[in-house]
């Protein structure tokens, strides 16, 4: 398969700055979909069905968290320094963002709405998506060859687990494995931001305008 990147040179690629711009994207974002949340409710209620949507939630949202702090024992402070090929980046190219995308789906089912949970993992897919195009360009740019075979026997999010390969050892730095941790826990804010809008809902203080499986 053959894959066309845009160069990227090393002084061009700042991945705080790319990092600070997907977190405001997303913020932004999911702003307006918690706003939707405050002036919709789901179709069936506080009955056992919306409880189990956010139970299910909540177990993407370990899922998530989990995930993403085992991606960061292999690739905490390496991104930039050499292609990470083995643990979960030997199934996929981008794990990390998979996991996200399992914490945006938990976080979204915290309303009890499917629709909601999905329009949440639909804005991480897409922010991600150019995220993730422009750190493939400047990997390739980077690694040529290296990156190049690593992206022809990877799937970009898979996961694909007949790659499964690991390494004896690993050389971790706590910091980057307590800051993913860190970013992992605040998608467990939306537990009591969406209980506190069913409260309010509950109360007459927010009116309801729409109704969503």
């Amino acid at each position: 398969m053959e894959t066309t990147m845009t160069t990227v040179s090393t002084d061009a690629f700042d991945l705080q700055r790319i990092q600070r711009i997907r977190k405001w994207a997303i913020g932004l974002s999911l702003l307006a979909v918690v706003v939707l949340a405050m002036f919709s409710a789901t179709r069936w209620g506080q009955g056992p069905t919306h409880e189990a949507v956010e139970s299910v939630g909540l177990g993407a949202i370990i899922i998530s968290i989990v995930g993403r702090a085992w991606c960061s024992l292999y690739i905490g402070g390496r991104k930039k320094a050499e292609v990470v090929s083995t643990g979960p980046y030997s199934l996929s190219r981008n794990p990390l963002y998979v996991f996200s995308y399992a914490g945006a789906f938990g976080v979204g089912a915290q309303t009890g709405s499917m629709v909601i949970a999905v329009l949440f993992v639909l804005i991480a897919v897409v922010v991600f998506h150019f995220t993730i195009e422009k750190e493939e360009a400047w990997l390739t740019a980077e690694f040529g060859d290296t990156y190049r075979a690593y992206m022809a026997r990877t799937p970009r999010c898979g996961p694909d687990f007949s790659k499964w390969r690991d390494e004896e050892d690993l050389s971790i730095k706590p910091r980057f494995f307590l800051t993913t941790i860190r970013d992992g826990l605040v998608f467990l804010l939306a537990i009591p931001v969406f209980e506190g809008i069913d409260m309010a809902q509950a109360a007459g203080w927010l009116p309801v305008l729409l109704y969503l499986p």
